[in-house]
C-alpha cells in the first residue's frame, strides 16, 4: 500500500512496526533514518539525544538481511531503542552519565540492559540526556540538565513545562517520537517523574528484576533500569526483554524475585473490572486544584471500569521522616568499583578524581556546583557507618513491609494510586517495590509548587504495588489507558 513514512511514524506502537516490518512495507534501515532525520530536525531544541550510535544503520541493515535469510529474533528485532547516557554500551557511543569527566569514556563491555537488547534484535540508536549523575551530583542542578549534554527541554513546552528527571532524555525523545521507546534508570522518581511530565508511560520495576551490570550507579540498594514507551503495551513488551538472570548482579538471583520473559498476557482491558485500588488520601493534600481534578478524574475512570475504590487508605508510614543516606553513603563506593572496571585510558578512577576533574573544569563542568558529590565524598566508602546501615533497615522496614504491604494487606488492594511522583513513589524505591505510570491528561495553567516547579503540563497517575507485582500494575495501567486515552504526541518545531 505504500507507507507515509514521516505521517506514519509518529505514535506508531512496536507491534505497528513489526507488522509492517514483517510485510515487507517498511524496513529497519528505513525506521532508523526517519528517526535519525526526526532526531536532526527536532533535538537540537529538545537536547534529549545526547548522542547517535554511528553504526545504527549499519546494524538496521544487517538486522532486515537477518529478517530476509532467517526470518525475525521477535517483537524487537529491527525497532530503535534508545539508552539512557548511564547504561553501558561497548561500541562507538560513550557512557557518561552526563559527565565531562567521562566525556570520552567506553566501558569494556555491554552493560546487561544493552547485551539483551541487542540480542532480541533491537538498534540501540544512541544515547538520551540525563540529569547529570542521575541528579545526585548539585542539590540546585535543574532536572534534565548535564554539563556533557546541556538542558534537555520538555517537547510539550520547551523552556515552560518542567520536563523531569533523571531519565528526562528518554521520556522526552519517546514522547517527541524521536525513538520507538528508551531505557531509563531510577533510584528515586527518575523514571516516573519525567514519565508523567511527558505524557508517555514508564516502569519502574521490583530492584532485581533487571540486571544493574554495567549501569553507571547511584546506589545498589535501590537502582533499576525499566522502559519508557508511548503505551503501555510497549513498556511491557520490552520489559520481558530485559528480564534475564544476571550471575553479576546478586540482586537477579534473589530466591524471591518472581520475573516473566513476557509480561504482555497481561494486557487485559478488563483488568480493573476485578481490582481494588486505594488512595492514600493524605497524600493528595498537597496537590493544588488542578492535579487534585486530575486525579480525581481518573478515580472516577477507574470506578466506571468496575474498580473498587478503598477511599481513604492510611499508611502506617505516614509523618515519617526520611533521610537519604543510604544514597549518600552507598554512591561513593558503587561509582568508585564502577569506574574501576573502565579501560586505564579513563584516566577517571574515583569519586574523588570526578570532583578534582570538575574543579579543573568549573567553567564547563560546575554551573551547578557539586555540593552532593562533596557530601558523599566525606563518607568513608566502605559502607560500616551506622547511619547508613539504621537508614537501609529503615527504607526496607519502613517503607515497604510496615508501610507499603502493610496496606495492601489490611484492605486487601492490587496497587495503590498517586498522581505521578507523589510521594508515595519515594516509599516505593526505597522499599524496592515496582511503580507504573501512564498518561492521565493535561493541566493548562498551573501553579508553582514551593519548589519553584509550575504544575502545568502533561500529569500520570501512577500505580504502585508490592515486590515483583508487576503483571498486576501493567494490567491495571493497560486498563485505565485504554479507557481514558489520555496520550497525545506534542507540536513539534524546527529551531531555526
Amino acid at each position: 500500500m505504500g507507507i507515509q513514512l514521516e505521517e506514519w511514524i509518529i505514535e506508531a506502537s512496536i507491534e505497528m512496526m513489526q507488522r509492517a516490518m514483517g510485510e515487507g512495507e517498511i524496513s529497519s534501515e528505513e525506521l532508523v533514518a526517519v528517526y535519525l532525520d526526526r532526531i536532526d530536525r527536532y533535538d537540537p531544541r529538545l537536547k534529549s539525544v545526547i548522542e547517535v550510535n554511528p553504526d545504527a544503520m549499519d546494524t538496521a541493515r544487517a538486522l532486515d538481511q537477518e529478517r530476509k535469510e532467517q526470518g525475525s529474533r521477535g517483537a524487537l528485532h529491527g525497532i530503535p531503542i534508545l539508552l539512557k547516557d548511564n547504561i553501558g554500551t561497548h561500541d562507538k557511543t560513550r557512557t557518561s552519565a552526563g559527565s565531562l569527566a567521562l566525556a570520552n569514556a567506553i566501558p569494556k563491555e555491554d552493560s546487561a540492559v544493552a547485551s539483551q537488547l541487542r540480542a532480541a534484535g533491537a538498534v540501540l540508536l544512541g544515547k538520551a540526556n540525563m540529569t547529570e549523575w542521575a541528579n545526585f551530583m548539585s542539590s540546585t542542578m535543574y532536572a534534565g540538565y548535564s554539563s556533557k549534554g546541556g538542558q534537555t527541554l520538555n517537547p510539550y513546552g520547551p523552556g515552560e513545562i518542567f520536563v523531569g528527571g533523571s531519565s528526562s532524555g528518554s521520556a522526552a525523545a519517546v514522547a517527541a517520537n524521536l525513538t520507538a521507546a528508551a531505557i531509563g534508570t531510577e533510584t528515586t522518581g527518575s523514571i516516573i517523574s519525567p514519565a508523567s511530565h511527558n505524557c508517555i508511560v514508564g516502569i519502574k520495576p521490583t530492584v532485581g528484576l533487571i540486571s544493574r551490570r554495567g549501569i553507571i550507579p547511584l546506589t545498589e540498594t535501590q537502582d533499576t533500569p525499566g522502559p519508557m514507551a508511548r503505551t503501555v503495551a510497549d513498556a511491557a513488551l520490552i520489559l520481558g526483554a530485559l528480564t534475564a538472570q544476571d550471575p553479576r548482579d546478586a540482586a537477579t538471583l534473589s530466591k524471591n524475585r518472581q520475573a516473566l520473559s513476557d509480561y504482555t498476557p497481561f494486557l487485559n482491558r478488563a483488568s480493573l473490572a476485578k481490582s481494588r485500588i486505594g488512595i492514600p488520601r493524605n497524600y493528595y493534600r498537597q496537590l493544588d486544584e488542578g492535579r487534585l481534578a486530575l486525579i480525581e478524574q481518573a478515580i472516577h475512570v477507574l470506578q466506571a471500569e468496575g474498580a473498587t475504590i478503598i477511599d481513604p487508605v492510611e499508611l502506617p508510614c505516614e509523618g515519617q521522616n526520611w533521610d537519604f543516606n543510604v544514597l549518600n553513603f552507598e554512591f561513593k563506593k558503587s561509582l568508585n568499583d564502577y569506574l574501576k572496571t573502565l579501560p586505564e585510558m579513563v584516566k577517571v578512577r574515583s569519586l574523588e578524581d570526578v570532583i578534582r576533574f570538575n574543579e579543573q573544569h568549573k567553567e564547563a563542568a560546575l554551573k551547578y556546583g557539586q555540593d552532593l558529590l562533596l557530601l558523599s565524598n566525606r563518607t568513608s566508602g566502605t559502607l560500616t557507618e551506622q547511619a547508613y546501615l539504621d537508614s537501609k533497615r529503615r527504607n526496607h522496614e519502613v517503607a515497604g513491609r510496615q508501610g507499603i504491604d502493610a496496606v495492601l494487606k489490611q484492605h486487601h488492594l492490587d496497587a495503590l494510586l498517586i498522581l505521578g511522583d507523589d510521594d508515595i513513589n519515594d516509599l516505593a524505591a526505597r522499599a524496592g517495590y515496582p511503580s507504573i505510570t501512564v498518561p492521565a491528561g493535561f493541566i493548562a495553567e498551573g501553579v508553582v509548587t514551593p519548589e519553584g516547579i509550575t504544575t502545568k503540563g502533561p500529569h500520570g497517575i501512577t500505580f504502585v504495588g508490592t515486590a515483583f507485582s508487576e503483571p498486576t500494575l501493567i494490567g491495571l495501567a493497560y486498563s485505565y489507558e485504554q479507557a481514558s486515552r489520555h496520550r497525545v504526541p506534542p507540536h513539534l518545531e524546527v529551531m531555526n
